[in-house]
């Protein structure tokens, strides 16, 4: 997900870069669509239960949806859904890869919803990009009376040794003042839970975990990890040494040339009062 152009300027210089890292993607939707992670049907399993309700027939918006990875799959669990992207990029390659999927240009911190018009409101890696202090009352105005606000990202499992060692030599390169909790970083330490969510108390979360694994070719892990923000905004002339040494690391602990990546999806989901 990436900012659209109303939100409100910079004022520091943290507040410049965390724009930098959220508009980087549009440049980069291709190699985020074809190797981000997706989510597996537990983690819509645990949704449902949490909302209370089947995704079959509910009114849905995805927000933040990006290359739409999470949006075809509300889509396949028979949701009404209409995808929300800020992003021009983002959104161009949604339209490419889910031609039959509605999607509008937007952001969370001013939802281009009608009030009370929803039965679920989700957001897939990109609740992090929100100011809460306007995504929270958003959120409550759109979802209908016991609609539910669904907020999920996908944590790598650090308690794997090679995840964890990975993570830390990305720690090293990237440097002390990216490993901020607000936009997740590859080494995807555990986002914060009600609290940082919603600041204000206004929303009661539920929080659940989903672990699930897939195994990819150690190119398609670099390039996964190579679509995260930090690095994107550091451009290939910075990160092409990085990733070249990250190979071979990778290849040392994996001859056959393929990894197994284990994630954590972390899950907050909180019903409209």
């Amino acid at each position: 997900m990436t900012p659209s152009s109303s939100s409100s300027p910079s004022t520091s210089p943290g507040a410049d870069r965390h724009a930098a890292r959220a508009h980087s993607f549009n440049a980069a939707a291709a190699q985020y669509a074809a190797n981000r992670p997706s989510y597996p049907p537990a983690l819509f399993d645990a949704v449902e239960t949490l909302a209370g309700r089947s995704m079959s027939g509910a009114r849905a918006a995805d927000v933040g949806a990006g290359t739409g990875i999470s949006t075809a799959l509300l889509h396949n669990r028979g949701a009404d859904v209409l995808a929300v992207e800020p992003g021009p990029g983002m959104a161009a390659e949604f339209r490419r890869v889910h031609p039959g999927i509605p999607i509008v240009r937007g952001s969370g911190d001013a939802l281009p919803l009608a009030a009370a018009s929803l039965d679920l409101l989700t957001y897939a890696q990109s609740w992090h990009w929100t100011e809460p202090s306007r995504s929270v009352p958003e959120a409550v105005r759109v979802l209908r009376p016991g609609g539910a606000l669904a907020l999920w990202w996908n944590t790598e499992a650090l308690d794997v040794p090679w995840i964890e060692a990975a993570a830390r030599r990305a720690e090293r390169f990237l440097g002390p003042d990216e490993k901020d909790q607000k936009a997740q970083s590859p080494s995807s330490r555990r986002p914060a839970r009600s609290l940082a969510a919603d600041p204000s108390g206004t929303l009661s979360f539920d929080h659940r975990q989903v672990r699930w694994s897939r195994r990819v070719p150690v190119d398609t892990r670099l390039a996964n990890i190579g679509s995260h923000s930090q690095f994107l905004v550091l451009g290939e002339e910075t990160t092409g040494a990085f990733f070249a040494e990250e190979r071979n690391h990778l290849l040392q602990a994996f001859p056959e040339g393929s990894v197994e990546e284990t994630y954590v999806v972390e899950l907050l989901v909180a019903i409209r009062s």
